[in-house]
């Protein structure tokens, strides 16, 4: 990763293990914002990736701005790391249709966080209504479609 890329990753994971320690050590999605540093080097590894079919490198770069930019609809500005869970989610959901349409296998080389990630795909999805709220879900999928 390029060393400015490297910075930012630094940077977002600091945030959100600090507030896991204070703030969000309650909070029942603290373990999926702890993974969107990593989601997020996965989303734009995977931009670049020439398997990756060209339609969903153009839906990978719209949920990278989306992650990137500071207006979304749950805005960290606003709510801290709590604000990660659409994020999160939509990064989730966009992941899923490129496992569901190409080889698994690019996802799983590019993937550098814990665990088995089309595991933690299907499980960001099963809470991800839950999480966002489902008016909002369903405004956050249409980002994408």
């Amino acid at each position: 990763m390029p060393q400015q890329g490297l910075d930012i990753y630094q940077s977002l994971r600091t945030k959100i293990r600090k507030w896991i320690r204070t703030d969000g050590k309650s909070s029942k999605w603290a373990e999926y914002i702890l993974i969107a540093p990593d989601l997020l080097h996965l989303l734009c590894r995977l931009s670049v990736d020439k398997e990756v079919p060209l339609q969903h490198r153009a839906k990978l770069a719209v949920v990278i701005a989306y992650f990137v930019s500071p207006f979304d609809l749950i805005p960290e500005g606003i709510f801290g790391p709590i604000g990660y869970v659409d994020d999160v989610a939509l990064a989730a959901y966009v992941l899923h249709a490129i496992v569901n349409n190409t080889n698994p296998e690019v996802v799983k080389k590019h993937w550098s966080g814990e665990g088995d990630i089309l595991e933690l795909i299907k499980e960001i999805l099963k809470v991800a209504n839950e999480m966002v709220g489902s008016g909002l879900w369903e405004k956050l999928k249409r980002v994408v479609k």
